[in-house]
């Protein structure tokens, strides 16, 4: 069974940064297709960042050139690096997997995901 922890969320000022971890548990890091959503209760899921098994990434224009998706197959733990936030920012920011490659994935966002962390709150002030 895959477990997914996610750490590093808080509250900081606009153009601020913050940097988000997902520690996986329970299978192999290297052969998931992995990536970082963010929901807000009653609301749609938006894909924030993909990252493929070969590396390849894909991000939400909305985050392109401010955030920064990475993995260390060595310790099992995927990243969001966060730079240039802002208020739009805010949410809650969920950690996702699936087995096998990205191959229905595009802009930051996938079809759909087998498994999904507990969240983590961003909060970015004005």
């Amino acid at each position: 069974q895959v477990h997914l922890v996610e750490s590093g969320g808080g509250s900081v000022q606009a153009g601020g940064s913050l940097r988000l971890s997902c520690v996986i548990f329970g299978y192999t890091y290297s052969d998931l297709c992995m990536g970082w959503f963010r929901q807000a209760p009653g609301k749609e899921r938006e894909g924030v960042a993909t990252i493929d098994s070969d590396g390849s990434t894909t991000y939400a224009d909305s985050v392109k050139g401010r955030f920064t998706i990475a993995k260390d197959n060595a310790k099992n733990t995927m990243y969001l690096q966060m730079d240039n936030l802002k208020p739009e920012d805010t949410n809650m920011y969920y950690c996702a997997a699936d087995h096998g490659h990205c191959t229905y994935c595009s802009g930051g966002s996938c079809l759909g995901w087998k498994y999904r962390g507990q969240g983590t709150q961003v909060t970015v002030s004005s």
